[in-house]
């Protein structure tokens, strides 16, 4: 099969022709119909992951057909139409049992762990617990599109954000995750004011519903920016970029009470930022 791939992290990226990965007793094999681009796959090729073994294919928001099946899989056949979540499970880890797929002590991530889906094929491990078939009505790019990046948001908005309508939410970089994050929050009736430091991304994130934005490269302090807009601080801010600046940002910019979520891997020079502690303990925040 025809391939992205790596030999070296930073190095230039070619396309190879790789061997055909072969299905696990407990795995599939699937022809990618469709891929996103996601900051985790740079931050692969830059080498801050450690689960990278090189030579590398990347590659983990993807969208496929089933073209081969290992014998102990009972729940999908060839042809079917299928994606996987980013991070997946083992099914068999105290962790997975509570419904936590996510942090699976096992861990299998295509893309990271294993080759991933920049390829003609892709070999996907534990296929029972973690392939998710596609409705008739939705096609490949608009489930590659949805992949990593939507589910992040959902997560980061829905399921720890716990978001209300009428509530003021922060959104630090309007990349993949944090536009994913302003039509989700939008969506549920939350007030979305978007940061970052392009005017043309800032456009985009009001057309998907943000009611506001704020340039941090015009305004003298963003903190000061965002507890002008939101009228005392945010709700739930969210770091979608993932650096210092963004995250003590993001902590900095909430109200009394409020809830700060980490979306951006937090890598390389960025690995351990400085936090404002005393304004965590002194309003009360939340860290998600």
């Amino acid at each position: 099969m025809r391939a992205a791939y790596y030999e070296k992290f930073q190095a230039p990226i070619t396309i190879e022709t790789v061997p055909d990965p072969e299905p696990t007793a407990d795995g599939v094999v699937i022809a990618v119909k469709a891929n996103g681009v996601c900051r985790s796959d740079w931050h692969g090729w830059m080498g801050h992951d450690p689960d990278i073994v090189l030579p590398h294919v990347p590659g983990h928001e993807l969208a496929g057909e089933v073209v081969a099946v290992g014998k102990a899989v009972q729940k999908w056949q060839v042809g079917e139409r299928v994606t996987v979540p980013f991070c997946c499970g083992c099914g068999r880890c105290e962790q997975c049992k509570m419904g936590n797929e996510h942090i699976c002590d096992n861990h299998f991530q295509p893309g990271f762990t294993h080759w991933g889906s920049f390829a003609e094929l892709v070999s996907i491990h534990h296929a029972d617990d973690n392939l998710v078939r596609l409705p008739d009505w939705l096609g490949y790019v608009e489930t590659a599109v949805l992949g990593c990046r939507f589910i992040t948001a959902f997560r980061a908005v829905v399921q720890l954000g716990g978001v209300q309508p009428g509530q003021w939410v922060a959104v630090h970089g309007c990349g993949g995750v944090g536009l994913s994050a302003i039509m989700i929050a939008a969506a549920l009736g939350a007030k979305v004011v978007a940061v970052d430091i392009a005017e043309e991304k800032l456009a985009l994130a009001r057309s998907l519903g943000a009611v506001a934005g704020v340039n941090a490269l015009a305004v003298p302090n963003v903190v000061a920016a965002l507890q002008d807009v939101t009228q005392g601080g945010a709700h739930l801010s969210l770091d979608a970029l993932g650096s210092r600046d963004t995250c003590r940002n993001s902590v900095l910019s909430l109200r009394k009470r409020g809830r700060h979520v980490q979306e951006g891997l937090m890598l390389g020079d960025d690995t351990a930022p400085p936090l404002p502690m005393s304004a965590v303990i002194g309003l009360d925040l939340a860290r998600l």
